[in-house]
């Protein structure tokens, strides 16, 4: 999972730098066209829901928990807004779980007793 998850973030820092020397007219048009797209692709699914990897949760719960949600109910996402704020409190919960388990899950060594007491 971690090395999807980094695949997912060397890629997306390519597609943003590639974005940098693009005009504003250039990103408008591609966003409307991957709008477009997903569109045709909800049609297509009809009412199947989508499924997305954990490490496709974890990207877009980091890209998109930040903005208000006003801003997330004007995008065009294949899931609630909601949801993605969960899956980022998910995200913050398991990794609390996980800082805070005990490092060595066996039971602490005894004190051994001498044969004469």
């Amino acid at each position: 999972m971690l090395l999807r998850l980094a695949y997912l973030g060397v890629t997306n820092t390519l597609a943003l730098l590639r974005l940098l020397p693009m005009g504003n007219r250039d990103k408008d048009a591609e966003i409307l066209a991957l709008r477009h797209q997903i569109m045709v692709l909800e049609r297509q699914l009809g009412g199947d829901r989508v499924r997305f990897h954990p490490t496709d949760r974890a990207w877009l719960a980091a890209l998109l928990h930040q903005l208000p949600r006003a801003v997330l109910n004007q995008f065009r996402l294949l899931v609630r807004p909601e949801t993605v704020l969960r899956w980022h409190r998910d995200l913050h919960a398991r990794r609390h779980t996980a800082m805070s388990q005990p490092r060595h899950r066996r039971r602490p060594p005894t004190v051994a007793r001498s044969a004469t007491g």
